[in-house]
């Protein structure tokens, strides 16, 4: 029941870390860079290779917690007949496109700022990280309908 519990509790803590990291990133940092507020691209840097570092630790972190999770609450039968298990293998595929848009989305911006340019590599990159904003709610609002036990009411 413990290990349920720190499981549960490290899962959503680094969900919301991972998905506020990206939206932060796509909604705040990349159109600012795209408007020319940042004259070196030190700062932009940094502000990628953290976003990778907590993508890649938040990644490994949700894999082996949701793991668990889906180990001792889910049968084969239950994971692929109920409503609620049907909606953990949907975040199953969330998260892996979260995780390949962040990867992507990152590598398209450090090229261009390796190039000492801002504007562009912000602009190529923009699209991918907006994509991976609505993966990162949808992430989030599927863990609110297990929360809520969803399955339950259907």
């Amino acid at each position: 029941m413990v290990d349920v519990l720190a499981a549960r509790t490290t899962h959503l803590v680094f969900a919301a870390l991972w998905a506020g990291s990206v939206s932060f990133v796509a909604v705040v940092v990349l159109p600012l860079a795209r408007d020319g507020e940042f004259n070196t691209t030190h700062p932009l840097e940094a502000i990628s290779g953290k976003l990778t570092t907590v993508s890649r630790v938040s990644s490994l972190v949700l894999f082996l917690s949701g793991s668990h999770l889906a180990g001792t609450a889910y049968t084969a039968e239950s994971l692929f007949g109920s409503l609620n298990g049907r909606l953990v293998l949907v975040m199953v595929a969330l998260w892996l496109a979260l995780t390949a848009l962040v990867e992507i989305g990152a590598k398209r911006f450090e090229a261009g700022l390796a190039g000492k340019k801002i504007r562009e590599p912000a602009r190529e990159a923009l699209p991918v990280f907006r994509v991976a904003t609505l993966v990162a709610i949808s992430l989030l609002i599927i863990a609110g309908l297990l929360s809520a036990n969803v399955g339950r009411f259907l």
